[in-house]
């Protein structure tokens, strides 16, 4: 069924990751009388492409929201905390849905809808998680639920009759089996498995960010974006490292580069460039000369390597003395 089959009462935006949950939500939304757009958010920490590729299915327009530097602030400072990793999930969906509530007035629609269901995530979707996301967001009577609605108190597009209640669903808990037979109903037939999406929920990336956080701070996204490149280091005396695992990701590291930061990189044999933000000491830069040589392609090669400094411009070669041992810098190596 197409979604000019039905008659429209209402408008709202509902918030699309592409998931199936994300997709059945605009299928029952118009179904229960509403127009529908989708909004989504991306930051380095998630991308759109799934969102973007579900609202073609869908024949639904797309609002996509850069969320960065709403994430950020969320994750030096979660009101209600962090999950398992430092995922702060209750405050993300909170801050999510009052940005689209935002888009909500400027477009003079009438509510907000969302995937979620009840129970179905033993931290951000408890009734009371629910709760306080709707009451946190700002959204009191304008946040629609279409997937467990019925488990839940009515809305005002609900009371007001320009929302089929009756057409809203009632699903709670962990099964699939309800949304795969109402995937079959709505032709929906490509849609990723059930999973975050979010690196902010995997404790390696986790890492990552707290170290850099610890250190660096979050205040340049530049370096924020480059959480998701390369092996990350913090060596002893508190320089951080970032060093390439292919061509692409060196000439990236180089690229993004800002001008007080420095570069090492071999000269004399294939292998990786490392991203200093921060010289620290001599030492710390010595150790990254030689995580560079040891990370590098130094079997055919017998001599010492030489690798490029680059700082501020200025370009400077040292000669790093073999042996080159990865062993010792696996207890500096954070990823």
């Amino acid at each position: 069924m197409g979604k000019e089959d039905y008659t429209i009462k209402c408008r709202g935006l509902s918030l699309l990751s592409g998931g199936l949950d994300s997709q059945l939500a605009i299928c029952v939304l118009r179904e229960a009388g509403a127009e529908v757009e989708a909004v989504t958010f991306e930051t380095p920490f998630f991308s759109a492409a799934t969102a973007r590729k579900a609202a073609a299915a869908l024949d639904v327009k797309l609002h996509v929201i850069d969320f960065t530097d709403d994430e950020i602030a969320l994750v030096k400072a979660p009101p209600h905390g962090f999950g398992g990793a430092m995922n702060p999930c209750i405050d993300c969906h909170a801050t999510m849905i009052r940005r689209a509530g935002e888009l909500m007035t400027n477009l003079s629609y009438d509510f907000v809808a969302t995937g979620e269901v009840l129970n179905q995530r033993p931290m951000s979707q408890t009734k009371q998680s629910l709760g306080v996301v709707e009451k946190s967001s700002g959204l009191l009577g304008r946040l629609v639920r279409p997937l467990c609605a019925q488990l839940l108190a009515p809305t005002i597009p609900e009371q007001e009759g320009r929302l089929d209640r009756s057409k809203l669903l009632a699903l709670s808990g962990r099964r699939r089996e309800p949304q795969m037979e109402l995937a079959e109903k709505f032709g929906l037939t490509d849609y990723p498995s059930p999973a975050g999406g979010c690196k902010l929920t995997e404790k390696a990336f986790g890492r990552k960010l707290k170290d850099l956080l610890d250190h660096e701070g979050l205040d340049d996204r530049r370096l924020v974006e480059l959480l998701t490149v390369g092996r990350r280091f913090r060596l002893p005396d508190g320089t951080g490292v970032t060093l390439g695992r292919d061509a692409q990701e060196n000439k990236l590291l180089v690229e993004r580069r800002a001008a007080a930061e420095t570069i090492v990189a071999p000269i004399s044999v294939p292998g990786p460039t490392a991203l200093l933000p921060r010289v620290v000491s001599e030492a710390d830069l010595d150790a990254a000369a030689r995580i560079v040589c040891a990370w590098s392609r130094t079997d055919a090669f017998s001599g010492d390597v030489t690798v490029k400094v680059v700082t501020d411009g200025a370009t400077a070669t040292r000669v790093v003395p073999r042996p080159y041992s990865r062993d010792q810098f696996l207890k500096f190596q954070l990823t």
